[in-house]
């Protein structure tokens, strides 16, 4: 009896541990300076799995300046079993990159980029580098950071965007614990003569397949990204909104994903039912969703939010 009892307790960890293991991420960017300023506090960590933190860059030199609070926060977060990662780099990451993921400078900031972690009690590090920051030097950076981070238990991830497809190496791509799909800004204000949606349920399917198909990257590993946000495209329309800010202007048209205006132009954005349908492949097709960015949603009933966590509750039973 003794020895039953032993193999059924080994058997239920076993269960539990392959649960965690498999369980379907939602991943959530927030701006560094709405924890500063306190605005961060307004969102509902309970519906999220992983924080990303947007962004934590360094100096020239590689050091970074001391954040006030956050290891706070990080430990709060923590409690609602949350992993925290620090995001380095954007879409406006500075040029100084370049320098830094150079021979000469690599070692040294891959060290501090460790240490950041220990410090603030994170659990990873987020690398968001994109157009020309991807560059020769790129997976010597990524491969040595996996290096640093691995033994101290840290994980290392990556924001990818397909139209930077030839510039990643399967090697770079192998680093990393998972991949977050950055499946939108397709277009937007930038690019006034092609206007249209920036992130389609087609541009997901087309992202899913690449990474997942071509790139045979395992399901487990890919996230793919919504936005929580639009762009206008046309004469006194809003160049960009957050959802939230759409719900307020547009609240008859959460259902759709545009907005047209009779003196011509549009604004696009993702609405509710595209917002599940993607959700839906997610589940699908990846190990999980990753957002941009959580404050941005709309509050009550309709957030976001609450609609990708519904989805996820609906089709987990």
């Amino acid at each position: 009896m003794k020895n039953f009892y032993l193999l059924l307790v080994g058997l239920i960890f076993c269960l539990s541990a392959s649960a965690q293991q498999t369980q379907f991420r939602v991943i959530g960017y927030v701006r560094l300076q709405n924890i500063i300023d306190g605005e961060a506090n307004k969102i509902d960590y309970s519906k999220i799995t992983h924080l990303n933190i947007a962004f934590i860059n360094p100096d020239p030199a590689g050091n970074f300046a001391p954040i006030f609070g956050l290891k706070t926060f990080v430990n709060k977060i923590h409690q609602n079993h949350v992993k925290v990662f620090a995001s380095i780099g954007g879409g406006l990451a500075p040029d100084y990159y370049s320098s830094l993921l150079s021979d000469a400078n690599r070692q040294v900031f891959t060290k501090k980029l460790a240490q950041l972690t220990e410090l603030y009690g994170l659990d990873g590090i987020d690398v968001d580098l994109e157009g020309e920051r991807i560059d020769a030097n790129y997976e010597s950076f990524i491969t040595g950071l996996a290096s640093a981070l691995k033994p101290k238990g840290k994980l290392l991830t990556a924001a990818v965007a397909t139209i930077y497809k030839t510039r990643y190496t399967d090697k770079a791509l192998a680093q990393f614990d998972f991949i977050n799909i950055m499946s939108y800004d397709k277009t937007g204000p930038w690019k006034p003569e092609i206007a249209g949606p920036h992130a389609p349920y087609q541009m997901a399917v087309e992202d899913m397949n690449y990474w997942a198909g071509e790139k045979h990257i395992a399901k487990e590993r890919l996230n793919l990204g919504l936005p929580f946000y639009g762009y206008g495209f046309g004469r006194n329309i809003p160049s960009e909104l957050s959802f939230k800010e759409v719900a307020i202007k547009y609240s008859w048209a959460l259902n759709t994903d545009s907005v047209n205006f009779k003196g011509g132009g549009a604004f696009y954005y993702n609405g509710i039912p595209t917002i599940k349908n993607k959700t839906t492949l997610a589940l699908q097709k990846a190990g999980g969703v990753m957002i941009w960015q959580l404050l941005q949603d709309a509050p009550g009933t309709n957030s976001l939010l609450g609609t990708i966590n519904t989805v996820i509750k609906s089709q987990s039973n």
